[in-house]
């Protein structure tokens, strides 16, 4: 094992983790996830099967990443930022078969408490404002903030405004 993983971390066989990842506090990676090298996963942080990261990854405390979601290389997860797999969720109705994907491009940032809905792309580069719900997709380097998120900008790649 060349990864880090608190003692309260739950971590179920058939996942991989790449070498030099920590998890920390409270988190569960299941079977099927991959993560790859020096990711950080905060304190109560969920992998569902089939979720994919890149390397050096970072996920802040207080999110789940649900199946269907990837990352790239070098993307930043807000706390608590929220995404879904299901674009119709019902308690009462099996929906797995309909599943969307989502996928954040590489070195893309997204803020606190903000909401990305299932079947979108973020870009690379793209940074999603604190708080802002991201109903389409977003270009690469856009920077988008709001209920619904909207274009307000460009970043360059060491995250400033252009």
């Amino acid at each position: 094992m060349n990864y880090y993983s608190h003692e309260t971390a739950v971590i179920d066989a058939g996942c991989q983790i790449g070498d030099g990842t920590k998890i920390w506090h409270f988190s569960h990676i299941m079977s099927g996830a991959v993560i790859g090298k020096n990711c950080v996963l905060a304190q109560n942080v969920y992998v569902a099967p089939q979720v994919v990261l890149g390397n050096n990854v970072k996920v802040q405390n207080n999110v789940s990443l649900y199946t269907g979601v990837t990352c790239g290389d070098n993307v930043f997860l807000g706390p608590s930022c929220v995404f879904t797999n299901v674009i119709n969720p019902r308690a009462a109705i099996c929906r797995k078969d309909e599943f969307r994907k989502t996928h954040v491009g590489d070195g893309a940032s997204i803020g606190a408490n903000a909401t990305i809905l299932c079947g979108i792309t973020i870009g690379k580069y793209a940074f999603v404002g604190a708080g802002a719900v991201v109903t389409k997709n977003v270009p690469d380097y856009a920077l988008v903030m709001g209920n619904p998120a909207r274009q307000t900008g460009w970043m360059n790649e060491q995250g400033y405004k252009k």
